[in-house]
């Protein structure tokens, strides 16, 4: 099976997510739902390879059940992506389409979406995260947070906006290790146990700063000092 591409969300050790594209979806998808039968959280992350030229063909995911098929279309595509919703009973998710809630009101209102995945770097913070997340709940869109290669200290912030009770689907995020020989942060982050991610209870972050390996990986510093302006 891990010519299929498998993930297994960070949030539950059950769900399972694939990377498709034209030429190698349905029938990875259909031996995935004969091996592990249709009740396993099943995804699909198409990474905009399709067009509205594809419809008939993404239809034949709908007798599969699965979660969403996530950013089917370009990024930009927010009207295409409302007609290839009304064309399938598969929901569709959001991701590189979003970034903003202004992205995901419209995105919502024109029947775009049924899912939005919320990445904090992408939306530019917390606070933008945040007021998707409540838009979405207003609604009743759920939303997962999506993962970006962070650091410890970017996995914190994923961790604690995760924490919001609109984020009801298994996420990305992940234990350091996952990609880092050693992470900057001090713990790193780690599974609370298998499958599941603990929130920090700590000031902030939660998380500390390991000074030692923060000043290993820097490749340049600058200091800048207000200079007194003489009249």
């Amino acid at each position: 099976m891990r010519s299929y591409l498998i993930e297994l969300a960070a949030a539950l050790t059950t769900a399972i997510k694939v990377k498709i594209k034209p030429g190698f979806d349905v029938k990875p998808m259909e031996a995935i739902r004969d091996r592990f039968g249709m009740d396993v959280p099943l995804m699909a992350d198409a990474n905009s390879a399709y067009t509205l030229q594809d419809i008939d063909h993404l239809k034949q995911l709908d007798p599969l059940n699965l979660m969403m098929i996530e950013q089917p279309l370009a990024y930009d595509d927010i009207i295409d992506h409302a007609t290839l919703q009304g064309e399938l009973s598969t929901p569709i998710c959001l991701d590189e389409s979003i970034h903003s809630v202004e992205d995901a009101r419209k995105a919502v209102e024109i029947g775009a979406t049924k899912i939005i995945n919320i990445k904090v770097g992408r939306v530019g913070g917390l606070t933008e995260a945040k007021k998707i997340h409540d838009y979405c709940q207003s609604m009743g869109i759920p939303v997962w947070c999506g993962g970006m290669l962070e650091s410890g200290i970017g996995r914190a912030h994923n961790i604690a906006i995760s924490s919001l009770g609109n984020f009801t689907i298994p996420g990305d995020t992940s234990p350091s290790d996952r990609y880092w020989k050693q992470d900057i942060t001090d713990a790193e982050v780690q599974f609370y146990k298998p499958g599941v991610l603990k929130v920090p209870e700590g000031p902030g972050i939660g998380y500390g700063i390991n000074e030692q390996a923060f000043n290993h990986y820097v490749v340049h510093t600058e200091s800048f000092q207000k200079m007194k302006v003489i009249n």
